[in-house]
């Protein structure tokens, strides 16, 4: 498997928590229902805040949003942060606890293949070198590296993607992966 994306986040559980105690905070409608309904087991189980599951589960959208726009290289972003689906991506656990990454119906953008759409090929050649040799010129490169290693993945190729959370003391954080065989 190559990987084609990658995404970490870190959460401050206290201030997490805050937010979501806010009146007329819209943070909880960013979960779904399931989210919020392990959160809540989970608090339970653990005889903790529902804040600190819920925190780690943010984490996870947020790695997968950065891992999402890193899989895309120089494609369009189909979305901006105001029309983002959060509530569609699902940071579920299954019956072991494992956690993985679920995408709704609402996200079925996710599921587009664009390491072999049209879009996908026509942005892995987009680079233009930079002016000067800087950071953000072999940030580019690397960038454009990836796309061209995208479009040469077989046709079909769907992404996969791997997340790990954790939480300790006052830091919720999370890795996304995503890769294509």
């Amino acid at each position: 498997m190559n990987t084609c994306g990658l995404g970490h986040d870190v959460v401050d559980v206290a201030a997490f928590a805050e937010q979501l105690a806010e009146p007329g905070s819209r943070m909880r409608a960013l979960f779904s229902v399931r989210e919020v309904r392990q959160a809540s087991d989970r608090a339970r189980q653990k005889n903790d805040g529902e804040a600190v599951h819920l925190a780690a589960k943010w984490a996870g959208k947020e790695a997968f949003l950065k891992a999402w726009c890193d899989y895309l290289g120089d494609a369009p972003y189909p979305f901006t942060l105001d029309n983002f689906p959060w509530h569609e991506i699902e940071i579920l656990d299954d019956s072991r606890g494992v956690p993985h990454v679920s995408l709704g119906k609402g996200a079925s953008v996710f599921q587009t293949d664009y390491a072999n759409s049209a879009d996908g090929a026509r942005y892995s050649s987009a680079y233009s070198p930079a002016s000067d040799n800087g950071p953000y010129a072999v940030m580019q490169e690397r960038r454009n590296a990836r796309s061209a290693q995208r479009s040469t993945l077989g046709a079909g190729s769907m992404p996969h993607i791997h997340i790990s959370l954790s939480h300790d003391g006052p830091i919720a954080s999370a890795v996304v992966t995503i890769s294509v065989e």
